[in-house]
């Protein structure tokens, strides 16, 4: 089975900045910007290394520790799932359950059908039932 590039996530789509490292490592971390911050902007996943004197080595890691994040890791299943088309096809689904939904008002002490025509003025006097169709 043959197997296509569905997306990729560079460096490009990402957010840097560069700080000092803190902690032991000698004269160079505490002068140099070393430490590597890495934010992935549609996610908003961030990822922060420090571990090396090299600020390639850190910008590597963050980015490496930015795509384990949860939230990277949801938002590359949401957004492959969005290019393949089946976000779409969940859209559809609930449009077609939303066919099945009885919207009911309180009018006069009693639970009332909603008519597109009707307003409610009391939060309280609402409710929604979603119904499933039995087989």
């Amino acid at each position: 089975m043959e197997k296509k590039l569905l997306f990729s996530v560079t460096a490009k789509d990402c957010d840097w900045s560069y700080t000092k490292g803190t902690g032991a490592g000698g004269q160079k971390r505490n002068k140099t910007s070393s430490a590597v911050h890495c934010h992935h902007r549609p996610s908003g996943a961030h990822g922060y290394s420090e571990a090396s004197r090299s600020q390639a080595d850190n910008k590597r890691d963050a980015f490496v520790k930015m795509a384990n994040t949860k939230e990277f890791q949801k938002w590359n299943k949401m957004e492959a799932w969005r290019r393949m088309g089946v976000l779409d096809e969940i859209d559809r689904k609930v449009a077609e359950e939303m066919q099945h939904i009885k919207i009911e008002i309180r009018v006069d002490g009693k639970w009332t059908e909603v008519k597109e025509h009707m307003l409610v003025d009391d939060p309280e006097d609402f409710r929604i039932e979603w119904l499933q169709e039995m087989q």
